[in-house]
């Protein structure tokens, strides 16, 4: 038995772990509820995966749900685990996990800028990171409509066919 299914082992008898995926040799990605994420992410570090590679979400609109998403590495076997967990859509607030990985700063302010996600005890997550002075809906959630907020936002541009000649390359003659 490899050491990555010693860990998958491991979590399954330890924590209730709704699924476990391993799509490619030296990744595992599995899912449990919100309560355990953190105990699961400092059991996860005190067994080697010291990296907290990404924190990212996924907008289940149809679900009225976000995943949230942890990605760890382990520098010693290089494996790398992926923890997801589903939060309420409608109320979506998170612990942070900044005593478990103080580098978390950045990736929940970034979640949080981007779907709307708070993470109590994190104070610079409401911090702009990148959309400063934005204040629509977050530009990821999926009832965010694009094309609304850009002719909201920006004047109408009507562009000539002499334009598109001269400027952006596009001839008329197939060249």
């Amino acid at each position: 038995m490899n050491s990555m299914n010693k860990i998958i082992d491991y979590l399954k008898e330890t924590y209730e772990i709704k699924s476990v995926k391993s799509p490619m040799d030296m990744q595992f990605h599995f899912e449990t509820e919100k309560k355990l994420v953190h105990s699961i992410l400092g059991d996860l570090k005190s067994k080697g995966f010291k990296q907290l590679s990404l924190i990212t979400a996924v907008d289940w609109i149809e679900e009225n749900e976000f995943q949230l998403t942890y990605i760890l590495f382990n520098w010693d076997n290089g494996i790398h685990a992926i923890l997801n967990t589903r939060l309420d859509r409608d109320n979506p607030k998170f612990t942070t996990i900044l005593p478990i990985f103080p580098g978390a700063e950045y990736y929940e302010r970034d979640v949080h800028e981007f779907f709307g996600i708070e993470f109590k005890g994190n104070e610079k997550s409401f911090k702009p990171l990148f959309l400063e002075m934005w204040d629509e809906l977050p530009p990821l959630r999926k009832d965010f409509d694009p094309q609304a907020f850009s002719d909201k936002t920006f004047p109408k541009m009507e562009y000539t066919t002499q334009f598109l000649t001269d400027v952006g390359g596009v001839n008329n003659e197939g060249s």
